[in-house]
């Protein structure tokens, strides 16, 4: 792209033409100032464009298509925002009390503006309103305005002499500078349009020279930093065949420029036509695409981008998305009702249809060559199937006992991790334990053997009554939590989850476990007897007994179940 904007550049700055030029469709747009600065100067202009990476080339060529049907689903619904736009027109003037002629052509020209690419026959109902308003109150400048938008609706269906006609009984004199421009770009727009249709060696030239002149009026009277100064502009230097000042004007508006939707495919669809052309196929249909985009969003039913891009995408072989696009463009043209319109998409669309047939057809032909050679396939397959059924059912069966296997062995594996780990914890454990209470016992032999050494029998009477069993159970105890948590530490939360929120164990402040949940360890451990929970706890064996029939009957779960979810409780 670069590349191409840098041989674009020279082309420019050496003054030469290095695109043909081409025919040009586009359609006719207001001229509304903008505010974006914009220099004359072609040095700068195009240091500008060099830095500048084109909107409509950044997207690729299948992400814009799918931009493309995703705004044809939604058409109805831009239809819809436009259609209770005019019905807000109507009811203002129905709810008026003996609305003024002021008022009425205020409305008229709003409904008008509404109408004029979206229906031609209410369009032309409206630029008739407009006329008669204006005739009423006797005001030639609402007149002449009137006959302008009545001849845009005019050439809009292709009715040439018809939108002279109109056009030739204005008085210019009488118009303010946007209206005289409106006037002028339309005088222009007639002649090239009029160029185009005849293509006539005489006849062409002619119209395309006084379209330069009206085309110069309205760029006159147009800031040389608006809208309407660049496209006017552009649009001439492309019918004159400076096709890199067009492309420069057209592509700065793009990429500078903060366009309404149907400015935007105005002018992309125009620059479309230079690279159509010039054998680009690809940057023309980009463009055409976001046209297209721009004409649904603005319920634009003239249907003009969406021909063309049906053209080039069905000379280029995509079939199916031309079809698509042909079928859109005349449901558009139908809905326009514009005859000039719907005549030439209606002669397209049998050219596209016509090979979607085809491609359809051929499809079937190779479908139905696939059907034929999968039935016979098939038949082998079922001879060969038949002889290694019965292999095959014995290798399923091995292969289930084999899996059923790898299965349990898988388990038991997990579970000989599982206990590995827990004995290796609690080894080491208990070692330690031992040992602390080895220390312990020789530090009392010591202290027991020097008290009979020295007769103080009254101090070992003392010594043996200071040992606290209770503190030392309790010790016990903790340091047995301590290890369990080290090994299970999610052991607390995964046992409440086996309850509803009101009996979850509540643990005191620095407490581990309490009775019932190191009753569960004990289990969680592998110790499932009863009397050897008891004994371990220094409960009896009905204590427990009473503590695992209370606790399972406040779980969510069966009691057959509770043990084995116990069991489930990972390990780290």
């Amino acid at each position: 792209m670069l590349t191409y904007f840098y041989n674009f550049m020279v082309s420019v700055l050496h003054g030469t033409d290095t695109i043909k030029p081409i025919k040009n469709h586009c359609m006719a747009i207001g001229s509304r100032p903008l505010s974006t600065p914009f220099c004359m100067k072609k040095s700068l202009l195009l240091l500008a464009l060099l830095f500048t990476c084109s909107v409509v080339w950044a997207e690729g060529y299948d992400s814009l298509l799918t931009r493309l049907n995703s705004v044809i689903n939604k058409k109805k619904d831009y239809d819809d925002i436009k259609l209770a736009r005019i019905e807000k027109l109507k009811k203002e003037l129905s709810n008026a009390e003996n609305p003024d002629l002021n008022l009425k052509y205020k409305v008229y020209l709003s409904l008008y503006n509404e109408y004029k690419s979206f229906n031609y026959d209410e369009a032309f109902n409206y630029a008739q309103r407009l006329q008669q308003v204006g005739h009423l109150l006797n005001d030639p400048e609402k007149i002449a305005y009137s006959r302008i938008k009545l001849g845009f609706i005019l050439l809009s269906s292709g009715m040439f002499k018809e939108t002279f006609d109109s056009l030739k009984t204005v008085n210019v004199k009488l118009l303010d500078n946007e209206a005289r421009k409106e006037y002028y770009f339309l005088t222009a727009r007639t002649y090239y349009d009029l160029a185009d249709f005849d293509k006539d060696n005489y006849y062409t030239p002619i119209y395309n020279s006084r379209a330069v002149k009206y085309i110069d009026s309205a760029s006159a009277l147009c800031k040389t930093n608006s809208f309407g100064y660049l496209y006017y502009n552009g649009l001439k230097f492309l019918k004159s065949g400076y096709t890199d000042k067009a492309i420069a004007n057209l592509s700065l508006l793009i990429n500078k420029y903060k366009l309404s939707d149907h400015e935007f495919a105005v002018t992309t669809s125009t620059l479309s036509d230079i690279y159509i052309r010039a054998n680009q196929p690809e940057k023309a249909i980009a463009l055409l695409i976001q046209a297209a985009i721009a004409d649904a969003k603005s319920s634009t039913k003239e249907a003009a981008a969406m021909t063309t891009l049906a053209q080039l995408l069905h000379q280029h072989g995509d079939v199916k998305n031309a079809y698509v696009f042909i079928k859109q463009a005349l449901d558009d043209a139908v809905y326009y009702g514009a005859r000039q319109r719907k005549i030439q998409v209606s002669a397209i669309l049998p050219v596209i249809a016509g090979e979607r047939i085809s491609y359809v057809e051929q499809q079937r032909q190779v479908l139905f060559l696939y059907a034929s050679l999968l039935t016979v396939l098939a038949i082998i397959v079922v001879v060969f199937a038949v002889i290694i059924y019965k292999q095959l059912q014995k290798l399923k069966l091995a292969d289930k006992v084999i899996l059923e296997a790898n299965h349990n062995l898988q388990q038991s594996i997990n579970k000989l991790n599982e206990a590995d780990k827990i004995k290796e914890e609690y080894i080491g454990y208990y070692f330690n334990l031992i040992a602390e209470y080895i220390n312990k016992l020789d530090k009392f032999k010591r202290s027991v053997d020097n008290k009979l050494t020295t007769k103080r029998y009254d101090d070992i009477r003392l010594l043996v009554n200071n040992i606290n069993l209770t503190k030392e159970r309790e010790e016990l105890f903790i340091n047995f939590d301590k290890a369990f948590l080290k090994i299970f530490p999610n052991f607390v939360y995964d046992y409440n989850a086996l309850f509803c929120e009101d009996n979850h164990v509540k643990l005191l402040p620095n407490q581990l476990l309490n009775t019932d949940l190191r009753i569960f360890a004990l289990i969680r451990l592998g110790i499932s007897d009863t009397e050897k929970i008891a004994h371990i706890l220094e409960y009896s064996v009905n204590t427990i007994y009473n503590y695992k029939a209370r606790i399972k009957g406040k779980s969510n779960i069966s009691n057959d179940e509770f043990e084995h979810k116990i069991m489930e409780i990972k390990a780290i």
